[in-house]
């Protein structure tokens, strides 16, 4: 991608001048975005994806008696009859179900891959909407169809109502009102408070980004680097021949407690385990995710990475659905390119080694790398 290239889905300004003046800092607003802006899922596909097994779904009605939340998979009766007012269908990561909604997700590949999620898609009734609330990520919401009223407000009162499911502000204090169309689009930094609610039937399509907590992350890392195949075949296993009598048995050995220092730092020691570990991590598909096989003994002259995969890289490794590969010289530089673009031509395939070859055929079996078209 050009990231110098002024672009209409930021409103003319360039994915360089976006990151620097918007990006975690101040929302933006940009009208026709998408132009002429078709939704590649319609509401009858959409309620159809609703209604499958390992498709995240939650369905919102906004009562007289309050909120309620229900989980999905949905059938037909399950839903509300389209005149009632006021409640919305979320379907979750349509990108991983739809051709056309992964294709528009790349549009915003100038942020990095490490942190793009997923395209969550919300239709809404008349007056149907979520509640004023805040994410902890950012945010693009891309009017598909119809219109939608958005209120924001960068508040410091975060307050939540109790007794309610959903995360909705008890205090919220809007600053700017938007009418939004098909092909307009809202960016919206962390913890920027916000409430849509629809004006006649609408869809909304939202790019949600990955912040992971610190915490997480750490706890994820310490277990993946804890089952590293290095490991020696004899474990090391704490020994205290010089351990005393103890007249307060409760009380932890300050020897265990450096030996299992060492045990943490050895492991961050470990060359390139970390690194090993965080791209297996960010690379990990989703729990409601699989693949179809691909043939077997396929030529392939073309290839293009199927829709589900997560493949990145960095200066030592090429990491594809949770699998680390150590990578060096020619087909490094070739697997690296397969990340940025997601898909290589004849040329780009001439120039791979028999090893090379041999791992993409290994890929397009398992599913992860389908041929061109």
């Amino acid at each position: 991608m050009d990231i110098d290239q002024p672009l209409a889905l930021l409103g003319g300004m360039t994915a360089s001048q976006f990151m620097r003046r918007h990006w975690h800092k101040k929302p933006l607003l940009v009208r026709q975005a998408v132009p002429a802006m078709v939704a590649p899922v319609g509401r009858d596909a959409l309620f159809a994806l609703a209604g499958q097994d390992g498709v995240e779904s939650r369905l919102i009605r906004q009562q007289k008696k309050g909120w309620s939340m229900d989980h999905g998979p949905f059938g037909s009766k399950d839903l509300p009859a389209l005149s009632q007012k006021a409640w919305s269908l979320l379907v979750q990561g349509v990108d991983l179900h739809d051709g056309g909604v992964h294709a528009l997700l790349q549009q915003f590949r100038f942020v990095p891959e490490a942190r793009l999620d997923d395209l969550m898609i919300s239709y809404a009734s008349d007056g149907g909407g979520v509640g004023p609330h805040f994410d902890s990520y950012d945010v693009f919401l891309l009017q598909a169809h119809g219109k939608r009223r958005w209120r924001i407000g960068q508040q410091k009162d975060l307050t939540l109502q109790d007794g309610v499911p959903l995360k909705i502000l008890a205090n919220f204090e809007p600053e700017q009102e938007f009418v939004l169309e098909a092909g307009d689009m809202l960016y919206l930094p962390p913890r920027y408070a916000h409430d849509g609610v629809a004006e006649g039937e609408c869809m909304t399509y939202s790019i949600g980004f990955r912040a992971p907590a610190r915490e997480e992350l750490a706890r994820e890392l310490l277990l993946r680097m804890s089952d590293e195949p290095d490991e020696p075949e004899a474990p090391v296993l704490y020994r205290d021949p010089k351990q005393e009598a103890v007249a307060n048995p409760g009380e932890i050995p300050a020897a265990m407690a450096e030996f299992a220092r060492k045990a943490l730092e050895r492991a961050l020691a470990e060359p390139l385990a970390l690194e090993r570990a965080l791209g297996e991590y960010l690379t990990d598909p989703k729990p409601n995710v699989w693949f179809e096989a691909g043939e077997e003994g396929v030529m392939l002259e073309a290839l293009v990475l199927d829709r589900r995969t997560r493949m990145m890289y960095d200066a030592r490794h090429v990491f594809i659905n949770g699998e680390s590969y150590l990578a060096a010289g020619r087909d490094a530089k070739l697997m690296r390119l397969l990340a940025d673009q997601r898909a290589l031509s004849a040329r780009d395939l001439a120039k791979a080694s028999d090893d090379a070859l041999e791992l993409l055929s290994s890929w397009h079996e398992a599913g992860w790398v389908r041929a061109a078209e």
